[in-house]
């Protein structure tokens, strides 16, 4: 049997020692476009590799999935991030939780992972071209032509499609029948126009409420201030969930910050009007009532239009509205994104009503796979994106290798 898997990437490669494993007899062979394989491993996580997450629940962990969470849930069952830990721990491989739950290699160097994926697929033999331009695909009969710019065609018993988002993977399937959602980024920060905090960019502020769409899409977390607008954890999460209403928007919309939301609107009102009482003479500045950070506290007072020498008795109740009103219900308005570039990740992509994620094979195209990025599947940040790899390569390569 010949295997072929085209694109060398995490899940392509994930794939291919899959079903070399698998099938040992089977003749795999991997197509990569380009030099350099793993390309997305080595600069992940800063070139440390956020290899997955510590979410080990699948009912949980399909809910960092802004689209493929309903068709995932079966697949996690199969191999999750605890199968993960094992499989890397079977070759040597420790890896550790860091406290927001991402995992990542104990050297925090990608290069490990990458030289695993390589003795794993030099042991195993696994046939790696790169520099391979795949320019088409044919079905003919029961096994596929790949056309890589020679006189004659590859001839393959079956094919796993992992291009990741390249268009030319898409345009592959579509060849061979399949539909194609339309793709938009996904994961990015949020360029704010007239951006106020351009002065303290590095602050970040836990937790924050960030919502669009009149408070639709939301997300509650870390919040990160740049020289252009918003990053951080919420901010990206939000990106990922909202990435095809912000791309119907052209990127252009208001969004609002919610700077306390552990508190109600009455309690932090309350607040401000119990310290008025008990430290009158104090300069509103400078007080320290709520755990915000001190530079932001002066941003926002001044967003609250308050002098910077105002004390508290001279706060009116009118001002005071004011300034509850900037800290629960903070307004600004996007104007672009910027690609966060360790996490660039795709939503759209191949219909996933044409797959059967029991084993990842076509329902339109028997004998084709597919997995990864190809599929109009997207995790937020945090190690998500690598498990869908790992989970849809590995059934995809064992299913195509029986």
């Amino acid at each position: 049997m010949k295997i072929t898997v085209i694109g060398g990437g995490a899940a392509g490669f994930f794939s291919a020692l899959t079903a070399k494993k698998e099938n040992p007899s089977a003749e795999v062979l991997l197509l990569e476009r380009s030099a350099q394989l793993l390309n997305k491993v080595r600069i992940s996580g800063g070139g440390r590799c956020n290899v997955t997450h510590s979410c080990f629940d699948p009912k949980e962990l399909v809910k960092n999935y802004p689209r493929g969470h309903k068709e995932l849930l079966g697949p996690f069952h199969r191999f999750q991030p605890l199968d993960t830990i094992n499989w890397f721990e079977n070759r040597g491989i420790s890896l550790k939780t860091e406290e927001d739950g991402r995992m990542f290699p104990t050297t925090n160097s990608s290069q490990t992972i990458i030289d695993c994926f390589l003795q794993e697929a030099n042991q195993l033999g696994v046939k790696i071209h790169t520099n391979a331009k795949v320019k088409g695909i044919k079905k003919v009969e029961n096994f596929f032509h790949i056309d890589i710019g020679e006189s004659t065609p590859l001839v393959t018993d079956r094919v796993i499609l992992a291009t990741g988002s390249a268009r030319a993977g898409w345009d592959f399937a579509s060849l061979l029948g399949h539909s194609i959602q339309p793709a938009a980024p996904s994961l990015f920060t949020l360029k704010i126009s007239s951006f106020p905090f351009t002065e303290i960019a590095g602050v970040s502020v836990n937790p924050i409420v960030i919502s669009l769409d009149k408070g639709r899409l939301k997300q509650k977390g870390p919040l990160l201030l740049t020289h252009w607008g918003f990053s951080g954890p919420a901010a990206l999460k939000l990106s990922a969930w909202a990435a095809k209403f912000l791309a119907e928007k052209s990127y252009n919309a208001p969004v609002k910050i919610d700077w306390l939301p552990d508190y109600t609107p009455e309690e932090v009102k309350q607040m401000i009007h119990d310290e008025c009482k008990s430290r009158p003479a104090k300069q509103v500045y400078g007080i320290q009532i709520f755990p915000i950070p001190k530079s932001l506290w002066r941003e926002l007072c001044k967003r609250s239009e308050l002098p910077s020498d105002f004390t508290l008795r001279q706060l009116s109740k009118a001002s005071i509205a004011k300034l509850c009103e900037t800290l629960k219900s903070d307004k600004y308005t996007i104007n672009g994104k910027t690609t966060n570039k360790e996490e660039f990740v795709t939503c759209g992509g191949i219909t996933l009503s044409e797959i059967q994620f029991k084993n990842m094979e076509s329902k339109i195209c028997p004998g084709l796979f597919l997995c990864g990025e190809i599929l109009n599947i997207d995790g937020v940040t945090g190690g998500f994106n690598f498990q869908n790899a790992w989970t849809t390569g590995w059934i995809a390569g064992k299913a195509a290798a029986e």
